[in-house]
């Protein structure tokens, strides 16, 4: 398992879970100097970061790219895969296409958290919402395949959505589709309020899982909260997920000490 922390430049999401915001190149630079592997991307949009200055940045900091996020298709456009309307769909499975190819070239995966909708407002109805995310899954995780990498698909805890809510509902959801090439992404602070043995539940998702976001119960660093995560890097290991611990955390008390303490916390982990 490797180590990541997260980069958001989007000025709408200032006040979200990522440990370094706006300033990318300081963000690769602080990853670099404490020791992470790969930092994950939260762009505006797939036009929003320059793959040439990326490149040079990962090189410069010897930096891999671990995922790339579409949230902000959500945060900034209210772009939704789960919408009743037709034309919104068709622009949001656009826009995660485009992610999936800015990620592609550094090996990186697209993640859908935040666009795959609440399946809760008056637009649409569950069960409708629920197909029309089948949908997009089908066609994204087809066009991930043809650069040979599974895109992600993320559970959310109930008070973000009623698409799936636990590993177990991601895995039912995965057998729904057509595509094989969706995998999940096991958030540990939504994992905190869902599931009830959250390290029983990733032995059960075992290779269905394609990412973690290493992160505590309160959306602080690891450590700073009160979920047991040792035991849930055991199960990660039991299943042989051999993927990113990626901190999608709150800059608590700042950026710097965020990040330090998630590496610390890694290290003692998987040591």
């Amino acid at each position: 398992m490797r180590s990541a922390v997260t980069v958001s430049v989007v000025p709408e999401a200032r006040k979200g879970p990522f440990v370094f915001h706006d300033d990318l190149a300081a963000g690769c630079e602080m990853a670099a100097t404490l020791g992470f592997d790969a930092v994950e991307l939260f762009p505006p949009g797939p036009d929003a970061v320059s793959p040439d200055e990326l490149r040079e940045l990962l090189d410069r900091y010897k930096l891999q790219l671990a995922a790339v996020g579409t949230g902000a298709g959500w945060v900034t456009q209210k772009l939704s895969l789960a919408t009743a309307d037709a034309g919104t769909r068709k622009k949001a499975i656009e826009y995660v296409n485009a992610i999936i190819d800015f990620a592609a070239p550094f090996g990186a995966l697209a993640i859908i958290g935040s666009m795959q909708g609440p399946s809760s407002d008056d637009s649409v109805d569950a069960e409708t919402a629920r197909g029309y995310l089948i949908e997009a899954l089908n066609t994204c995780g087809h066009h991930a395949a043809e650069h040979q990498l599974p895109l992600i698909y993320e559970p959310l805890n109930r008070y973000e959505t009623k698409q799936a809510n636990t590993l177990e509902e991601g895995v039912a959801l995965l057998e729904q589709l057509e595509t094989t090439n969706v995998k999940l992404l096991a958030d540990l602070f939504h994992m905190n309020i869902e599931e009830e043995d959250p390290a029983a539940a990733i032995r059960e998702a075992g290779s269905h899982i394609g990412h973690v976001h290493f992160v505590d119960s309160n959306r602080r660093p690891v450590g700073c909260g009160h979920l047991d995560v040792a035991p849930l890097v055991v199960a990660l290991r039991e299943i042989g997920y051999d993927g990113y611990l990626s901190a999608e955390a709150l800059p608590w008390p700042d950026s710097r000490s965020a990040a330090a303490a998630t590496i610390m916390a890694y290290r003692q982990m998987t040591s």
